[in-house]
Parts: structure tokens; C-alpha cells; sequence
């Protein structure tokens, strides 16, 4: 018997697989993610070795410190700096990137354990956790973002995360010490409709055949959480954690363009956008170039959750 549940299950995945093949806006924004992932995590490696340009390298020449247009030597022209806009906008690419996966992980790990647990045990401590989550929902989460980064951003930075940032850039804290604020301020505030989400799904799964077998059996309450329920909802998980990158990369973009985001030496393609668009009628490249980077990347990710929505719903799945 478990042996059928597994080809079943098997199957049902490969069937998904196969349906988000044939969503043509699907593949292209898998091809487009895949594609931008390993240019800006090989992208700036490549770049360093073939011009030895970075994404903080000034020129020693005073006369090349200005803005260039695209060329041979710079395909996306230079900032203000003499900085090659390709190498900020790959090293941009990751720091996004980096700050939309890991705070859904974040968001992921916190919503999913909760929404689980409310669903599961049900009753008051439900109706309790789920009003907990109607009245952070009441608040902005971007003032709460914004309120984190102002409280434990800068002297104010604890340790632990002080610490994160160093085993990462070593000595270069300061500016790690924020990007690492920004992945658990982001996460801590996302993951409100994942618990939802997923107390849906406990809610309509914690009355069946196998979940009663295992309380028969003894298993202990986290054991049916994790281990039968949770891994019986990671449909819409995947579908909304594929949703919920994009979100939380604009949400960085909008901090980074306010000035409070990602800190120099560093950049994202919020900060860049920001710079650029102080000299959008000089100098237009600076903001064309990580502005439709960030865009394109979006709508892919965008593109690629509805696809994998359509092809995990089981409602339109073609017997």
C-alpha cells in the first residue's frame, strides 16, 4: 500500500511537471530566472578576471572618473564613479536575489510552523493565533520593516547578526551587518499569509484516514505536524514561496531606492535604480539598465508562480 502512494505521488508530480511545460510564459520565466541566477552568481567572478573590473572599482585616472555610455569596454556604460554599470548590476543581482530567496526561507520557516500549529490544534489557541495574525496584518509591513532597519540598523546592530556578517565579507561588517537585517526584517514580515495558507490546508487535511491512524499509533502531535501534514500541503507552500521572492525583492528595491536598504559599497537594483534616476536625463543608462534587469527578472519569477499554480491545482488537472 505505501509502496502505490509513493508511485502515485510520483506521478502527480511528474504530471505537474509536464502541464507547467506546456505554459509557454511559464518556461520563459524559468528560463529567464535560471539564466539570471548563474550570471550574477558566475557573472562578477568572470568579469574580475577577463577587464579586473568590480562592482566598487574607481579608475586611478582622474579623467575616466564620469559617466560613460554602453560600449565595447563598458556594455552598460559607467556611473558617476567610472564604475562599470555590468559588474554593479551582476553584484546587484545577487545581493536582490540573495535577499528575496533567504527572507522567504525565513518567512517559509516561521508561517509554515505556525499556520501548521494553529491549524492542527485547532479550538481557542486557533482563534487566538490566527487574531495575532489579523492584528500584525492591520499594520503596514513596511513601516514595520522600516522601524526594524531604524531600530538594529547601524551602532544598534546585534551581535549575532555582526557576527553572520563577518564569517560572510570578514572584516567588511557594516555593510553585511545591513543586508543581513534586511533578509530576517523582510522574512519576519511575510510570512502572515503563508501561515493562512497553510492553515487552510491543515485545517482541510487534519481529519483524514492517515493523520487518525497516526494518533492511533501514538505519534506525537509535532510528529504529525511536520512529518504527515505539512509534507501533505507543500503544493500551494511552493506555489506562494515562488510568489512571495518577487514581493520581497521589490520590497527591498523600494527600502534601497529610499536610502535605507542596502549600503554602500554594496548595491542592489533598488540602489541602483535610486542613483540613476538622479541623472535619467544626462545619463539614462544608469537607471535603463537595472531597472529593466529587475523588471524582467520580476515578471519572470511572477510568471513562473502562476505556472506552477496552474500545474500543482488539482482542480485543473486533466484526468
Amino acid at each position: 500500500m505505501e509502496q502505490q502512494e509513493v508511485v502515485k505521488s510520483a506521478s502527480l508530480w511528474k504530471d505537474a511537471w509536464k502541464r507547467l511545460l506546456k505554459n509557454k510564459l511559464a518556461v520563459f520565466g524559468l528560463v529567464v530566472v535560471v539564466i539570471t541566477a548563474i550570471a550574477v552568481i558566475i557573472g562578477p567572478a568572470i568579469i574580475r578576471w577577463t577587464t579586473g573590473y568590480t562592482y566598487d572599482f574607481i579608475p586611478p585616472d582622474g579623467e575616466l572618473i564620469k559617466s560613460f555610455p554602453p560600449s565595447l569596454k563598458h556594455p552598460m556604460g559607467t556611473d558617476d564613479s567610472g564604475r562599470d554599470i555590468l559588474a554593479r548590476v551582476l553584484q546587484g543581482g545577487r545581493i536582490s536575489l540573495m535577499v528575496g530567496v533567504i527572507s522567504t526561507i525565513v518567512s517559509l520557516i516561521v508561517g509554515v510552523s505556525y499556520g501548521a500549529t494553529a491549524g492542527y490544534l485547532g479550538g481557542r489557541i486557533d482563534n487566538f493565533m490566527m487574531r495575532v495574525v489579523d492584528i500584525i496584518y492591520a499594520i503596514p509591513y513596511i513601516l514595520i520593516v522600516i522601524v526594524l532597519l531604524s531600530v538594529f540598523g547601524g551602532p544598534n546592530t546585534p551581535n549575532w547578526i555582526q557576527s553572520i556578517a563577518g564569517l560572510v565579507g570578514g572584516g567588511n561588517t557594516a555593510g553585511l551587518s545591513q543586508i543581513v537585517l534586511l533578509f530576517f526584517a523582510l522574512g519576519l514580515v511575510s510570512w502572515l499569509t503563508m501561515a493562512r495558507v497553510v492553515r487552510g490546508q491543515i485545517l482541510s487535511l487534519k481529519n483524514q484516514e492517515f493523520v487518525m491512524a497516526a494518533r492511533a499509533t501514538g505519534v506525537s502531535t509535532p510528529a504529525i505536524i511536520f512529518r504527515h501534514l505539512v509534507p501533505n500541503a507543500l503544493g500551494p507552500v511552493i506555489v506562494y514561496a515562488t510568489l512571495t521572492i518577487p514581493s520581497v525583492m521589490l520590497s527591498e528595491a523600494f527600502l534601497s531606492f529610499l536610502g535605507i536598504g542596502v549600503q554602500a559599497p554594496f548595491a542592489s537594483w533598488g540602489s541602483l535604480a535610486a542613483a540613476g534616476i538622479k541623472n535619467i536625463s544626462v545619463f539614462p543608462w544608469q537607471l535603463i539598465f537595472p531597472g529593466v534587469t529587475m523588471a524582467l527578472t520580476l515578471f519572470s519569477l511572477n510568471f513562473l508562480g502562476d505556472g506552477l499554480r496552474d500545474a500543482l491545482d488539482p482542480q485543473t488537472r486533466k484526468f
